[in-house]
């Protein structure tokens, strides 16, 4: 069996896989940090606000077909905490750190990153402005160009370092609009993208089934509309992209690597199949291996040697 590279780079740091955990869905890290292996190149964060939050009213969680609606209303334990109790459990660990955060102004986001990017277990951060299960932030930043663009622009001003991402939501007109914002705001990367906002509803009681009535759809329903979202921007800008929406297997992974994602978060699933990073890796390789390829970096982005960008 040759050797097969499956190492990504984005934003100068390496990572030994292209699977990231999605934030919201693994935690803080603290309770995942037992069972971490090679299989998951990056680790993300579920969202870090600066006070603590107590989320969205019950129930949170709803099945529906292909997937899950959710309101968790970004709840956690707040960024002293965070500091405090979960960043020294990094200290010294192989994988990146990846720490999506959530404010309700500028000034806020920017405290957080400045806070942030003097701690080195930090390799990125992951600016949320996609939540579509809050009152106040989330995609009041991330649907209106000029704040979008303020925002980014200041945190890169004051915190040059560590790399900052971007986590789109796909409930905008064009998502390649508010792409190219956060590319000339001065971005280091964009995640595409969030959940899609949604509602489930309970004809037995005659309500809406969420406490918070509305939440956000993810799951292998959404990954068609996903897609769609990183081919439209992974072939029109230059940042770097990090696909998010829907991945269940190996060809999903490799679908959105083909259409130019340099690495894929796995959310909902993990939740459902918490060993689906190895297998996943695994069925990478067998595919690495029948069509005779031995890096990862001569799949990603392949659809446009084939099929130059416009």
């Amino acid at each position: 069996m040759k050797s097969i590279d499956l190492s990504t780079e984005i934003s100068g740091i390496r990572f030994s896989s292209p699977l990231f955990t999605a934030s919201g869905t693994a935690g803080y890290g603290d309770t995942f940090l037992s069972v971490l292996s090679p299989q998951v190149g990056g680790f993300i964060t579920k969202g870090i606000s600066l006070k603590p939050r107590a989320g969205n009213p019950p129930p949170r969680i709803c099945e529906t077909p292909c997937g899950l609606l959710n309101a968790i209303g970004l709840e956690n334990i707040g960024l002293e905490a965070f500091l405090r109790e979960i960043l020294p459990l990094f200290k010294g660990r192989q994988i990146p750190l990846i720490v999506n955060i959530f404010g309700e102004s500028i000034r806020e986001y920017t405290e957080i990153a400045t806070r942030l990017s003097s701690h080195p277990e930090v390799s990125a951060i992951e600016l949320n402005v996609s939540c579509p299960n809050v009152k106040a932030g989330g995609m009041v930043f991330g649907k209106d160009m000029k704040t979008l663009f303020s925002l980014v622009a200041q945190i890169k001003k004051e915190t040059p370092l560590p790399p900052l991402w971007v986590k789109l939501t796909p409930n905008v007109t064009d998502i390649l609009d508010f792409a190219r914002v956060v590319e000339d705001a001065g971005a280091d990367a964009v995640t595409i993208a969030n959940s899609y906002t949604g509602i489930a509803v309970d004809v037995d009681h005659e309500r809406l089934t969420l406490g918070n009535l509305t939440g956000g759809l993810t799951g292998p329903a959404i990954k068609p509309l996903s897609q769609y979202a990183v081919w439209r921007v992974a072939s029109q800008i230059s940042l770097p992209v990090i696909a998010s929406g829907g991945c269940s297997s190996a060809r999903d992974v490799l679908e959105y690597l083909l259409i130019g994602a340099q690495a894929v978060q796995i959310g909902t699933m993990a939740l459902v199949r918490p060993d689906i990073f190895s297998s996943i890796l695994q069925g990478i390789e067998t595919f690495m291996e029948r069509k005779n390829l031995t890096s990862l970096q001569q799949w990603i982005g392949h659809l446009y040697e084939k099929n130059p960008r416009e």
